[in-house]
């Protein structure tokens, strides 16, 4: 028996085939046997993988043909040779690794894999090895070094994010949903699938437009959209014969606290969200880049057919689930008729939020930070000093178009941000409090007059151009700025040279990056206002960690060890995971604490409980306990990656006795960090609406179960057609 209904899927654009496919289907076939991938020609003491009945019925090139139906016969016959690799290595990588848990053969297997990807490779020794050494050489002559790069990193990543997996089932722990979704982009390869569409439809993205945020944004939704439709047809197979446990339905199944039904459904909800924010950045943001990057036809053009190819992927790829043996597809009703229920649900999700509903005080949780809280000596000092620097930064005068002064000695002063500076870093010098109470206030006065002025003129082009302003007042030789046309930019220029003289360049670069990230959240911020749209819960909780400023703040710490640690640590996965992994607890429970004073006085749109009442169509204090519920998981992935995982990547990379010191010295700061957070959301005023607002009655907590999942129990008790 399956073990859930298949759901309706969100299947917008008709899936359409390549004429192309018979022969495609011979070839592969032919390709396979040379490559010794059937059983009856392997490698000596590969176990079996593949017959020839199996590879038939899975029919890849079928896959091929849907996905990319308006190639050539050669080219399709190249997709499809690469497709077939790719799923033979996920199979052989299985049998070989992960059913033995050869965590030390997998790493072997997977350091020899890159030297294939090379024109002049070694002697492969195993089908694996073979066939990439074939596909590259036929694939990447004809491309520029750009793709070539890009092509080569999403394959090394779909390689080697493989021992994450493998790690996962050794130790039988299931991921939270936000480490799940990040690291399944690696190791499920949509992000090397996107880069082969662009090889199939003949074109390449402008290399100057790769790294902005909408072609980052449609890569990741489609390849979200690829792997969450995948776990809900590879469910029963995965878990019942392969002791699978990276699983998006199981994830939810586990982290929820609901059946695999309600699982499965609340995945292809999530499945269907991320395909919509695929169509919001197509439509809506693509426009600016091409205007902003100033794209001649013929690259808009490559743009839009990458974006086409993008689409028949997603249509493709669910018509061939339908039919291949890999998969649970016993629902087999025709696409047309199954994209009714699910584009009407979709209409339904779609509606729009209205603002500056009264919500009263936010019953908070109580919520998973055991840490310690510690607070700097040099506090009431830092105190003082800020609000005097932010006066003589012009923070408490009137502004271009803002004659009423964003912010008031007295406003600063209730914030208390030295009591979050100063437990964030307790161990830090009188400077060097004063430096950092400063940095906080410089961000949170952005914070405040960025939509005071571009929010409330809907200005888009004037907030661009703010934007655009900013690296001119972080010079990377600290030399001379512009004139500030307002306090941001003043505060910007002072902190820059005092920060960053003392740093290297590799400091100072990294350090500005976090600062520019920061500001370019607030115009997608503005553009969600425009468009009056809840943004999709992945889309938030990414852009989140840079419109907090969380990674501008923990990148002071970074550079602050940056001479014991070599720069390639802090680029591991496991690095990378811990720093956001910190940020997200500390952004969400922000979300908790601000949720009245944005929801109800500020009319925001950009809010985490808000982004999760607004997916699962549940009020505020059913959304409150599933944030909590990510908060605590996130806090506790963080002690898993820090007592777990870092020290085996010590070893692995040999690091010295400095770096080690180095490294646990950081980790300490980040619970300090989050120890820090927390204090400061209970002491600052800035989220008490008591002193500026109307008493409101409290509203009481609804007692419900406890523990991470629970909090689910009572949205999927309710909700129709959900087993809890």
């Amino acid at each position: 028996m399956q073990p859930f209904e298949l759901p309706d899927f969100y299947v917008p654009y008709p899936a359409r085939l390549n004429p192309h496919l018979p022969g495609a289907r011979a070839h592969t076939m032919a390709w396979a046997r040379e490559m010794k991938m059937l059983d009856d020609d392997r490698d000596p003491g590969t176990p079996d993988i593949w017959d020839e009945a199996a590879l038939e019925a899975m029919d890849y090139a079928l896959l091929c043909a849907y996905t990319h139906p308006d190639c050539d016969g050669p080219e399709l016959d190249l997709v499809t040779d690469w497709y077939v690799w790719v799923f033979y290595f996920d199979d052989h990588f299985l049998e070989v690794f992960k059913k033995p848990q050869d965590q030390a053969g997998a790493r072997a297997y997977l350091d020899r894999l890159p030297l294939f990807m090379s024109l002049d490779p070694p002697e492969p020794v195993n089908a694996v090895e073979r066939g990439l050494a074939d596909l590259w050489a036929r694939t990447v002559p004809a491309r520029s070094d750009a793709w070539r790069a890009r092509f080569s990193e999403s394959t090394l990543n779909l390689l080697r994010e493989s021992l994450w997996e493998l790690s996962n089932i050794s130790t039988g722990r299931i991921p939270n949903p936000v480490e799940y979704i990040e690291m399944r982009r690696k190791v499920g390869g949509a992000p090397w699938s996107a880069d082969l569409a662009e090889h199939a439809a003949g074109v390449e993205i402008p290399e100057r437009v790769v790294g902005t945020r909408p072609l980052r944004v449609l890569k990741d939704t489609f390849s979200d959209g690829v792997h969450l439709r995948n776990d809900i047809f590879s469910y029963q197979r995965e878990t019942e014969s392969e002791g699978e446990v990276n699983n998006a339905v199981l994830v939810m199944e586990r982290f929820l606290g609901v059946a695999p039904q309600a699982a499965a459904d609340t995945v292809n909800d999530l499945l269907t969200s991320r395909l919509r924010q695929f169509e919001n950045t197509a439509l809506t943001e693509l426009p600016h880049v091409f205007e902003d990057h100033a794209l001649d036809p013929a690259e808009r053009a490559a743009v839009a057919a990458y974006v086409k190819a993008l689409q028949d992927w997603q249509s493709g790829g669910h018509e061939w689930h339908m039919r291949s043996s890999r998969y649970m597809n016993r629902k087999s009703v025709g696409m047309s008729a199954a994209r009714i229920p699910a584009l009407l649900k979709s209409a339904r999700i779609s509606l729009p939020h209205v603002p500056f509903q009264k919500v009263g005080p936010t019953p908070l949780p109580e919520f998973d930070i055991p840490y310690p809280a510690r607070v700097n000596p040099h506090r009431e000092r830092a105190g003082r000093n800020v609000v005097a620097w932010a006066r003589e930064m012009g923070m408490f005068s009137p502004q271009p178009r803002l004659p009423v002064p964003v912010w008031t000695a007295e406003t600063l002063t209730g914030m208390a941000l030295e009591i979050c500076a100063a437990s964030l870093d307790p161990d830090a010098g009188p400077e060097a409090l004063d430096l950092a109470t400063q940095w906080l206030a410089c961000g949170t006065y952005g914070d405040d007059y960025f939509p005071a002025l571009f929010n409330r003129d809907r200005d888009m082009a004037g907030a661009k151009l703010f934007n655009a302003r900013v690296p001119a007042f972080l010079p990377l030789d600290c030399g001379a700025t512009p004139v500030p046309e307002n306090a941001f930019e003043a505060s910007l220029a002072d902190l820059w040279r005092r920060t960053a003289s003392p740093m290297d360049d590799r400091g100072r670069r990294e350090f500005r990056a976090s600062v520019e990230h920061m500001v370019e959240s607030w115009v997608w911020e503005l553009n969600n206002h425009l468009q009056a749209r809840i943004p999709d819960p992945v889309d938030y909780i990414e852009m989140r960690r840079h419109t907090f400023g969380s990674e501008m703040t923990m990148s002071l710490s970074r550079i602050e060890h940056s001479h014991a640690v070599p720069a390639h640590v802090f680029e591991t996965r496991t690095l990378r995971e811990i720093d956001a992994s910190v940020m997200d607890v500390a952004c969400l429970l922000n979300d908790c604490f601000s949720y009245q004073k944005e929801i109800e006085y500020e009319g925001e749109l950009n809010s985490g409980v808000l982004a999760v009442q607004n997916f699962f169509g549940c009020g505020r204090d059913e959304a409150l306990p599933i944030v909590n519920d990510l908060i605590t998981s996130r806090r506790r992935q963080f002690e898993h990656l820090a007592t777990e995982e870092l020290p085996a990547l010590a070893a692995e990379l040999d690091l010295d006795d400095a770096a080690r010191a180095a490294l646990t010295a950081y980790v300490g700061e980040l619970r300090d960090w989050m120890a820090g957070i927390l204090k400061w959301h209970r002491e600052t005023d800035r989220y008490d609406e008591r002193e500026t607002r109307p008493a409101r009655e409290t509203r009481p907590a609804v007692p419900r179960p406890t523990g991470l999942g629970t909090s689910a129990f009572y949205l999927f008790a309710r909700a129709p057609g959900r087993t809890p």
